[in-house]
């Protein structure tokens, strides 16, 4: 397996990741997800990708992919989740916001059954949440030694720009 360091960071993760959407905690029988993740981390695959919506329900595919991975030492591994998408029907229960942010990282980290998880992306960019108040979010979960790195997924130029 090669590997890469990601972005200007120091961490490195497999040119390869192992994702869980429309997999894990819905079609996949938990027993056959538990033996992909086996085989992918026994070929050098250390990047496990994860959010809080993949799944049946909310968190099921980080249920599953918690109790595969829980046969590995914590450190060996690179664990990304993600927020974003409505998880319920209040008013809260969607976008970057602080409060959705916070929510969702607790409830990712007891779902997935670790302390921290090394990537948490925004899965989108929220146009009805303050770009600073979603990025100090992030940042204080950083602080507070949750989440080690903050990323983004399928924002636009001009939102990346911006919080640059």
């Amino acid at each position: 397996m090669e590997y890469r360091r990601l972005g200007k960071s120091g961490i490195k993760v497999s040119e390869i990741a192992l994702g869980s959407w429309l997999t894990y905690g819905t079609v996949t029988e938990k027993e056959a997800a538990i033996r992909t993740v086996k085989e992918a981390y026994d070929l050098g695959i250390n990047h496990f990708d994860c959010a809080n919506v993949y799944g049946s329900v909310p968190h099921a595919a980080e249920v599953v992919l918690g109790e595969a991975l829980a046969a590995y030492p914590r450190d060996s591994y690179v664990l990304t989740t993600k927020a974003y998408w409505p998880v319920g029907k209040g008013v809260n229960d969607r976008g970057l916001s602080r409060k959705h942010i916070f929510s969702e990282v607790e409830k990712s980290l007891k779902s997935l059954n670790v302390d921290y998880v090394d990537i948490f992306y925004c899965h989108r960019y929220d146009p009805d949440t303050d770009l600073e108040e979603t990025l100090r979010a992030v940042d204080d979960l950083v602080a507070q030694g949750k989440v080690l790195y903050g990323g983004i997924s399928e924002w636009p130029a001009d939102r990346i720009a911006a919080g640059v």
